[in-house]
């Protein structure tokens, strides 16, 4: 068994805490852009477009993950707590609220520019996985969205939530919607011959739905929610409309 008492704070500037939340976030856009710009992009006109899309894709990450957290996972509280909405500081961010602001947000840029918005949207797919990894490795050191209790010998104790050992379910989706995710969007778009813009894009909205609908299993419910139909977190009935959307998107551009 692994003991976690990680600090979730990576270091102190005067009175400035910089947090390994914030930080990955910051280099997944970082790793994610330079990945794109070096090995996925040759057209001149999509690497020159691709800069100013960014502010458009950070502007929708932040607002949609913090609006999505609010609207789906804590509505309740915060209807009551206005003011708190802002304070992302605090914590509170979903990943299909993120999503889909980066879409809204991709689709405004491109509609701005007059161009494909699933050119860009097969880019961030391909990319994507960067951050998804360095946010779950996050996700584990802050010692949240942690695992159900197991006797496994690779189970975890977080020693800021209980005595319980725990799944560490943030690893198991690092690896799968991190690692193994790159892997293959990268792999098939290579692969392809003739690439269908939005292909991409429907895979990995199929894979990742997959990935992260089974390992919730592991996974303990959000306290404020519990679970819903059928024993479901509300994070897997996401993955289920997100994996359904997938399919209708990968049969009209296979």
């Amino acid at each position: 068994m692994f003991i976690n008492n990680f600090d979730p704070i990576a270091l102190h500037f005067f009175s400035l805490e910089i947090r390994w939340y914030s930080l990955s976030y910051i280099f997944g856009i970082i790793f994610a852009w330079l990945y794109c710009k070096k090995f996925l992009i040759k057209d001149e006109k999509i690497l020159n477009l691709f800069d100013d899309l960014i502010s458009y894709i950070i502007i929708g990450i932040i607002l949609g993950g913090r609006l999505g957290y609010v609207i789906f996972y804590n509505f309740s509280y915060y209807s009551k707590n206005l003011l708190e909405i802002f304070m992302i500081w605090e914590g509170g961010m979903s990943f299909h609220g993120g999503l889909i602001g980066v879409i809204i947000a991709t689709y405004i840029f491109s509609k701005k520019n007059n161009i494909n918005s699933f050119l860009f949207l097969d880019l961030i797919s391909m990319s994507a996985p960067i951050g998804i990894f360095l946010g779950r490795v996050a996700n584990f050191i802050n010692s949240e969205l942690y695992g159900r209790e197991t006797d496994l010998f690779w189970s975890v104790k977080f020693e800021k939530i209980d005595n319980a050992s725990r799944h560490p379910s943030q690893i198991y989706e690092a690896i799968f919607e991190g690692i193994i995710l790159f892997i293959l969007l990268n792999f098939i778009f290579k692969k392809l011959i003739y690439k269908s813009p939005g292909f991409i894009s429907a895979l990995f909205l199929i894979f990742y739905s997959l990935f992260r609908f089974f390992i919730e299993f592991t996974r303990e419910p959000d306290f404020q929610i519990g679970y819903i139909l059928f024993n479901l977190t509300f994070g897997q009935i996401l993955c289920f409309f997100f994996f359904m959307f997938g399919l209708i998107l990968f049969y009209k551009k296979k």
